[in-house]
């Protein structure tokens, strides 16, 4: 689907005649207000993993040691971030580690070939040293292990701003521009790792729907909603996997 289908303006403008109200009228109830199973999302990388192994989280805040072994509960989890952030039960990590912004990718390195799955989301954009950061990133992976990459796309810097993060700059820990999907690429490339999958605006096609239908209210309110990010196509996602 293309990423500039609907956006914006021409999408309220669209909405406010008369197709507009028949389009609106195809959905006869609305999408549930939960988080659905999408194609290529994190929940469905996570879905996709044996039943064992080791996974590092990278940037493992907003309760991601429970929401991960709420999916891996035989996984050894190890998280690292910079601070304990947004953590109702950082106890479900087997290993926590909090370090500084300047000591986070040497504390990646130190897990060099003993993990089988990375997971790294929303995180990259944070980050003091980004090349780096990719590098032991896939340095960490075990041979056939699998990595899933996160952040904003390139073009949020021309997205609305809105509450919760629409414009890369509505949050202000981000830093500099959004992270070069190009050499992000590259850098997994030269470390072996083989693409098996890459977006640059992540659009499945069931968020994108859900968003659709929020969008009004989102933009009246200048506040992301559920399906904000599927409709405006706001992540890049990468998965790989090290030969």
């Amino acid at each position: 689907m293309e990423s500039t289908l609907l956006n914006g303006p021409d999408f309220m403008q669209i909405l406010s005649d008369k197709t507009g109200f028949l389009f609106r009228g195809m959905f006869s109830e609305k999408f549930p207000n939960e988080i659905p199973n999408l194609e290529w999302s994190k929940t469905d990388f996570l879905l996709k993993l044996p039943m064992q192994g080791v996974i590092l989280d990278v940037g493992c805040g907003n309760n991601s040691p429970f929401y991960t072994k709420g999916f891996l509960p035989a996984w050894h989890y190890i998280g690292i971030d910079v601070a304990d952030y947004n953590q109702e039960r950082p106890d479900y990590a087997d290993e926590y580690i909090i370090t500084s912004g300047e000591l986070f990718a040497s504390e990646i390195l130190k897990q060099q070939g003993k993990v089988d799955a990375v997971v790294s989301s929303h995180n990259l954009e944070h980050c003091d040293n980004r090349r780096n950061t990719v590098r032991f990133m896939a340095q960490a992976l075990r041979k056939g292990g699998k990595i899933f990459i996160s952040f904003p796309s390139a073009d949020t810097v021309n997205f609305p701003g809105r509450g919760g993060c629409l414009n890369y700059f509505d949050d202000h820990t981000h830093q500099g521009s959004p992270p070069d999907f190009g050499e992000v690429i590259s850098i997994l490339a030269q470390e072996g790792i083989r693409i098996v999958y890459a977006a640059t605006r992540y659009q499945p096609p069931m968020g994108w729907l859900m968003g659709l239908q929020d969008e009004p209210e989102s933009a009246e309110a200048r506040e992301v909603r559920l399906g904000t990010w599927w409709y405006w196509g706001f992540e890049t996602v990468i998965w790989g996997e090290r030969l």
